[in-house]
């Protein structure tokens, strides 16, 4: 299938792949993103090995995957960037990630492959030229991840939200943007309460996203964000209690229940017989 196009005009482009990975249960659904401004490419969270192959000839269409400029990781997850070896191989790109992960991506290459080729962000962010613009890398970290940054492009409009807005959905249904966010919480809402950290860390950066002036919000799963659905969600997460907020002395005891190595499952401590 066609990647999805976020944006265009005569210089500028954005485009979102939603389906390169199989949809059979075993890896989620994940999006990779084509920013394209004059002969300057750039990824968005490329992904893992399950992605690469379709990646690459899917992009072969609209921008030489040997000219990219950068591969940009909001963070260091296998979904985003477990196929850096390969892209660092096939073109010239570098890579762009927090510095918190400089020293941990190398082990997703071979030996000395990375050397000269990351960027490495520090925790304030930046703004990164790119063609004729510039793409504004900004803080979001411990969401999730310790070092984490969201991208923002000033010619689209569009924010780049890596794990934070994502829904769990199929590729078919990433397609279609969300305008209204009521019917689509259900979708959002156990991951968002799992993977965020704290309400405290959510709260700052809503604070920080209503300075922008966003069109789209565009997450690493599932679909896009789109009008009225970009208020109702910075609304949403300034309420959302989540992570170390939802936890206390209940999730931190000694484990009695046995993993059954056979049906993979749990089994729940067998009770002592009395004699």
């Amino acid at each position: 299938m066609e990647p999805l196009e976020l944006y265009r005009d005569r210089q500028h482009a954005c485009l979102m792949f939603t389906d390169l990975v199989e949809e059979d249960g075993q890896a989620v659904q994940a999006n990779q993103f084509l920013i394209v401004d004059g002969d300057t490419g750039a990824i968005i969270d490329p992904g893992g090995t399950l992605a690469y192959n379709e990646l690459f000839m899917g992009m072969t269409r609209h921008f030489p995957p040997q000219k990219l400029s950068y591969l940009i990781a909001s963070h260091a997850d296998p979904d985003i960037i477990a196929a850096l070896d390969r892209w660092l191989t096939s073109t010239s790109a570098q890579l762009v990630i927090s510095r918190v992960w400089e020293r941990f991506v190398p082990h997703f290459t071979k030996a000395g492959k990375t050397e000269g080729r990351i960027i490495a962000v520090p925790d304030g962010g930046g703004h990164l030229p790119l063609g004729r613009h510039e793409l504004v890398v900004l803080p979001a970290h411990f969401m999730h991840s310790e070092g984490n940054f969201h991208f923002y492009d000033p010619v689209s409009r569009i924010l780049f939200t890596g794990d934070l807005g994502v829904s769990m959905t199929s590729g078919a249904e990433a397609r279609v943007p969300v305008t209204e966010l009521k019917d689509h919480i259900p979708r959002m809402e156990g991951f968002h309460r799992r993977y965020m950290v704290s309400n405290k860390i959510l709260r700052l950066w809503t604070r920080m996203a209503r300075q922008l002036d966003v069109a789209m919000i565009v997450p690493q799963h599932g679909a896009p964000l789109m009008g009225r659905a970009i208020g109702q969600l910075y609304d949403w997460l300034d309420g959302l209690a989540c992570g170390v907020d939802l936890f206390d002395e209940r999730a931190y005891q000694v484990p009695t229940a046995h993993i059954d190595p056979v049906t993979r499952q749990m089994r729940p401590a067998l009770k002592a017989v009395n004699g």
